[in-house]
């Protein structure tokens, strides 16, 4: 959204705690110029649509919402819908997921007297209907490139009653992807100045979350039992078990983001410009993707607090602020301004065209996508990324561009390639469905962001790796060793656990 958007997003929003430039109105409510000094009489509740950014601190459009309603005196609420298996996820994803929220959903109620509804179903049926039985006035929902979710804000546009407003609000990036830029971007180098450009109006510290003025009084029960809840979904999706390594919620991301004995920030951010591409060294990785991912604390709090200390450890920090700055919204982008993200069709021109002149070359291994998911290849560091991936939940940020590349070298097309990694990516990662696992995927098989390269069979164009350059970079058979004794341990844990679980049951 450039100046003339938020001049037109300035006349609709008379007053707001968040910057205009922050802020697109997706539907005009005929209730949208009313004065803050009006009368609320006719003026419904807000509603904040919360769905990429679960968390209570930090968070712009929850910062708003709250806002919008203390200026219309009238109350707010924050609904969240749950999604079958969206995307493929399972009971490690989501598990992490509505742990976090049973956190969020008992804080919010209690420190700011927000109710918090969960609805299960399809969005652009539960949430219309909720807006409506509530009399809304207001929907605030926080930003999404995914085209689903695109797809489920305009649907929910056309259901919802004329009388009610969309706000959609940019919680996530930074700068906000539609300020940051309005076009695809080609690469890191396009879009980086852009970005740091806009950084002093944007990488600013929150205001402070106000309290309601007004109490809910309308329908509805926010009760939620949230263990029968998990327990089902954990159940039904415990073909890729949950992770014990990271512990969800708000409060343990700010623990890992700056705790005082393993916070990335206080002990070991030293390492990180020169560890971080060393698999055999996972303490030199901030740690934060899954909560970054699940929005449990936000990327503009942790380049705050990173910026304190960037006297300390310049480099370091610097390195740290390319990642969750420009790479991240670099991500965005790409899945905002390419529909086709997750496709063969979203590569470039150059690298397209490479593959498909290569698309017939002979493979000296061709593996079957269950094959592949089984870590049965003849080549023993990728079969440890994959088991990594699989039973760890997060494969090293390196190894996941020699995984990638390895699939497009054993399948039987690029495409195959682009879906079988999606696939696994998503399925297994507790960080997957997600932008940057999408470009992830994208540059490592179809070169997005990237160059073209000396050509050569079935990669063409693309950027190559292979075993013998990981060699040169680290130790390859100690990651493989390391790779070993984490899964023997998960093992061991997980029989242990079920043991237990069995006397359990025998003694009940």
């Amino acid at each position: 959204m450039g100046t003339a958007a938020a001049a037109a997003a300035s006349s609709l929003i008379e007053s707001t705690a968040v910057q205009l430039g922050r802020i697109r109105v997706l539907k005009e409510g005929i209730h949208q110029h009313l004065q803050p000094s009006s009368s609320s009489s006719n003026v419904g509740p807000v509603v904040y649509w919360m769905f990429r950014d679960q968390r209570l601190r930090d968070n712009w459009a929850l910062i708003h919402a709250v806002d919008q309603a203390n200026r219309r005196n009238v109350p707010v609420a924050v609904a969240f819908n749950l999604f079958d298996q969206f995307l493929g996820a399972k009971a490690r994803q989501l598990g992490f997921m509505l742990r976090g929220l049973q956190q969020l959903h008992n804080e919010i109620e209690q420190t700011l007297q927000i109710p918090f509804f969960l609805f299960q179903g399809e969005a652009v049926e539960t949430i219309p209907s909720f807006l409506e039985e509530c009399g809304a006035s207001l929907l605030v929902t926080d930003f999404s490139p995914l085209r689903q979710v695109r797809r489920w804000k305009e649907e929910i546009s056309k259901r919802v009653s004329d009388s009610v407003s969309i706000h959609e609000v940019d919680a996530h990036n930074i700068v906000p992807l539609w300020i940051a830029s309005n076009k695809l971007e080609y690469g890191a180098r396009t879009i980086r100045r852009k970005i740091n450009n806009l950084l002093p109006d944007y990488l600013i510290d929150f205001p402070p979350l106000k309290s309601q003025n007004t109490n809910w009084s309308c329908s509805g029960n926010s009760s939620i039992d949230w263990e029968t809840l998990i327990a089902d979904v954990v159940k039904k999706g415990d073909e890729v078990p949950e992770i014990d390594w990271c512990k969800p919620g708000e409060a343990s991301a700010l623990k890992t983001l700056m705790g005082n004995e393993k916070g990335f920030l206080t002990s070991r951010l030293k390492n990180y410009s020169k560890d971080r591409n060393n698999p055999l060294k996972p303490e030199g990785l901030s740690g934060l993707s899954p909560f970054l991912h699940f929005g449990q604390i936000s990327a503009q709090r942790c380049a705050l607090e990173a910026r304190k200390v960037r006297k300390v450890n310049p480099q370091s920090v610097d390195a740290f602020l390319e990642e969750l700055i420009v790479r991240r919204e670099l991500s965005d982008n790409f899945c905002y301004y390419q529909p086709q993200y997750d496709s063969l069709q979203g590569a470039w021109d150059w690298a397209r065209n490479s593959l498909m002149e290569h698309a017939l070359d002979k493979r000296e291994h061709l593996y079957t996508r269950e094959e592949l998911e089984k870590a049965q290849t003849t080549d023993p560091l990728w079969n440890a990324s994959q088991l990594e991936m699989v039973h760890y939940g997060k494969m090293h940020g390196f190894m996941r561009m020699y995984w990638a590349k390895k699939i497009l070298e054993w399948t039987s097309s690029p495409q195959e390639a682009l879906e079988i990694s999606i696939y696994l990516n998503d399925k297994y990662h507790i960080d997957g469905r997600d932008p940057n696992g999408y470009v992830g995927c994208m540059w490592s098989i179809c070169g997005v962001h990237d160059q073209g390269w000396q050509e050569r069979p079935v990669f063409g164009k693309i950027r190559y790796m292979n075993y013998a350059g990981c060699k040169r970079k680290f130790n390859v058979d100690g990651y493989i060793a390391y790779v070993k004794r984490l899964v023997g341990n998960i093992k061991k844990r997980k029989g242990e656990n079920l043991l237990n679980n069995k006397a359990k049951q025998l003694v009940s």
